[in-house]
């Protein structure tokens, strides 16, 4: 896939899908600007093996309500132009149920904020610089097979966000295709990233459990899914505006 001459901002960008993301578009040819929130360290290595004068590092701590006013300015200062947002970023909070109420507003506040807010703020400035700049563009929002299919007892928050990204893909594919402005979904299951793999190291046993519920006998590499959103973004199959493409190993089929 061809993104010579593009630039993208993908929100997380320093980890997990997201750094196989801007890899996959590096590899293309593109530049990228690679968002992060804490882990500084790991955005100025990924820089650093991609390329310092390819990669633009940008902080934001999404969960703060006017966050992403920076993060675009940041972005778009950096070379000019913003041709492809990945809204990649996501929280994955226990709201528990029998909490007190002050927790589980919170744990719903922060989940909606970063998983939906963030991503709407995000596409509502790209549109507005492309349409301002009769520039196309494309948006790849990150949800999860959640939104279909739902999510344990404690991730309510989390299901409902990635149900109304889906939704959301699909209104700014009807209001905007029209002007060159292509917007799409993809949905992993269960993606073997650092931090999950982390959570497999302190649990014995957990990978083997979720595999039993993947007919494809294993978890997927962050580069399958990275691999769908460059696909989307590069411009391939714009006539695919609004959809979802589904990434779980077939745990999941509509």
């Amino acid at each position: 896939m061809d993104f010579t001459g593009k630039v993208a901002l993908v929100t997380g960008g320093s980890r997990g899908i997201g750094a196989a993301t801007v890899r996959a578009i590096i590899a293309g040819g593109g530049a990228a600007v690679i968002h992060y929130g804490s882990n500084r360290p790991a955005a100025e290595a990924l820089a650093a093996e991609l390329g310092a004068h390819r990669c633009h590092l940008v902080q934001a701590e999404l969960s703060q309500i006017g966050a992403t006013g920076p993060l675009w300015a940041d972005a778009i200062a950096w070379k000019g132009q913003i041709d492809i947002v990945v809204n990649n970023a996501g929280m994955f909070i226990d709201e528990n149920r029998e909490g007190s109420d002050a927790d589980w507003h919170a744990a719903w506040t922060q989940t909606l904020q970063v998983n939906l807010i963030s991503t709407a703020d995000l596409s509502r400035a790209a549109i507005n610089h492309w349409l301002a700049t009769g520039r196309k563009g494309a948006i790849v929002n990150v949800a999860s097979r959640a939104a279909f299919r739902g999510e344990d007892p404690n991730h309510w928050a989390y299901a409902a966000s990635k149900g109304a990204m889906v939704s959301l893909t699909k209104t700014l594919a009807r209001a905007y295709s029209g002007q060159g402005i292509y917007t799409y979904t993809v949905a992993p299951g269960f993606v073997l990233t650092d931090m999950a793999q982390a959570a497999f190291d302190a649990e014995p046993g957990m990978m083997e459990r979720l595999i039993r519920d993947i007919p494809h006998g294993a978890i997927a590499p962050a580069s399958d899914v990275a691999n769908a959103i460059c696909f989307f973004a590069s411009g391939l199959a714009t006539h695919a505006t609004g959809q979802t493409l589904d990434i779980n190993g077939a745990s999941y089929l509509r």
